[in-house]
Order: structure tokens, then C-alpha cells, then sequence
């Protein structure tokens, strides 16, 4: 496959939709950047190489356009010398020159076409890659979280099941019932002590009457 051949499979690409058909997405979405990375340093190469070009058909046409003045210069001379021969010969040469300065002129036109679709080229995939790396980062992210989360819920299950676990519970539960035995405790307490206090007084005023009805009946046999 040509370089532009990857360049257009590339760009034209969807990520996500190529992500989402892979079992293993952050493998893939490494090797499509380093698959970009390659095809990106070709696509600059092949560019250079295009600018090389552009600058020696350049440099060739300036010179032929020296050339060119100088068999005009030539022409003229000739003339002046009345060597029209000469003069034939050196416009036949002009006349060279022009035609190759015409062709070159078309050539360069034709290489900054090819380097400007070249350098859109690399900026289009500079922008992919730059798009692929993001989500790449993302992408980890969500792996991280997505392990952190699995390895806490793990440890939550492993936690719940275990028996000190179970141990704290059942000791949880003792200590409520121990709390709730004391408050029992303490509120039937509290109720024997007032019946038995109720009980007492009325004891001392059973008492109380007994004697004084001896003392009245002692004092009527005094009488």
C-alpha cells in the first residue's frame, strides 16, 4: 500500500468505531499511532523530497534565463558584425533556451501543487494523531479507574466475607443487647424501689394505728 493509500485510510477513519469493534482497544489505538507516526515522517520526506526538486528545477531555470540573455547578447553582436549566420545560430539557441524555460516554468507550477497538497496532507494527519493521542490518554484513564473501581469492590467483598467481618458484627450486636439490658434494668429498678416505698409507709401507718388505739383503750381502763 502507497504512502497516500495509508494517509486516506487514515484520515478517513473513525476512531471510535474502529475502537469499538476491537477486544483489546488500547493495543489498537497504539498501533495506530505508530502506524501514523511512520506514515507522517514518510508523508515529510516525500515533501522534502518534492521542495529538493521544486528548488534544483528553479535553480536550472534561472540559469537557462542567464543563458538565454546572453545568446540574445550574442545574436545582436553577430549582427553588428555582419555575421547573420551567427546571429541565426545564436536566436536558434535563444529559442532552445525559451522552450526549456517555458517547460520548467509548467514543472514548477506542477511541484508547488504537489507540495501544498503535501503539506495539507501532513497538517490533516498531524491532526489526526494529535485526536488519536487524546483519546489514547483517555482511554488509560478509564482503564485506571476501571481497575481501581474493580479492585476497591473486590476488597469490599472480600471484607464482607471474612470472618473478623462477622466477628465485628456478632460484637456489634452484643454490645446493643448489653446497652439494652442496662436500660431495662435501670427502669424496672426504678419501679421496685417506689412500690417498695409505698409499701413501707403504708406498714408504718398500720403501726401507727395499732398503737393508738392501745393507748386509748389503756386509758379508758384507767378511768
Amino acid at each position: 500500500m502507497s504512502i497516500f493509500s495509508r494517509f486516506r485510510d487514515i484520515v478517513n477513519s473513525n476512531i471510535n468505531d474502529l475502537l469499538d469493534k476491537v477486544e483489546e482497544p488500547e493495543k489498537m489505538i497504539r498501533l495506530m499511532i505508530q502506524e501514523m507516526e511512520d506514515t507522517l515522517v514518510e508523508l515529510k520526506s516525500s515533501c522534502a523530497g518534492k521542495m529538493a526538486s521544486r528548488a534544483e528545477i528553479n535553480r536550472e531555470k534561472e540559469y537557462l534565463e542567464k543563458t538565454l540573455d546572453r545568446w540574445d547578447s550574442r545574436a545582436r553582436l553577430a549582427l553588428e558584425k555582419k555575421r547573420e549566420d551567427l546571429a541565426r545560430e545564436a536566436l536558434l539557441e535563444k529559442k532552445n533556451c525559451l522552450n526549456q524555460i517555458d517547460l520548467m516554468g509548467k514543472d514548477l507550477e506542477h511541484f508547488v501543487k504537489l507540495i501544498d497538497e503535501c503539506k495539507s496532507n501532513i497538517l490533516q494527519l498531524e491532526q489526526k494523531l494529535e485526536e488519536v493521542r487524546q483519546k489514547h490518554k483517555i482511554l488509560i484513564q478509564r482503564g485506571r479507574h476501571a481497575e481501581e473501581t474493580k479492585q476497591a469492590r473486590s476488597a469490599m467483598r472480600q471484607a464482607s466475607g471474612t470472618d473478623a467481618f462477622h466477628r465485628f458484627n456478632e460484637l456489634e450486636k452484643t454490645v446493643e443487647r448489653m446497652e439494652a439490658e442496662a436500660e431495662l434494668s435501670g427502669y424496672g429498678a426504678s419501679v421496685d424501689s417506689s412500690i417498695e416505698h409505698e409499701f413501707d409507709k403504708l406498714e408504718s401507718e398500720s403501726e401507727i394505728d395499732e398503737e393508738l388505739e392501745a393507748l386509748k383503750k389503756s386509758m379508758k381502763g384507767k378511768e
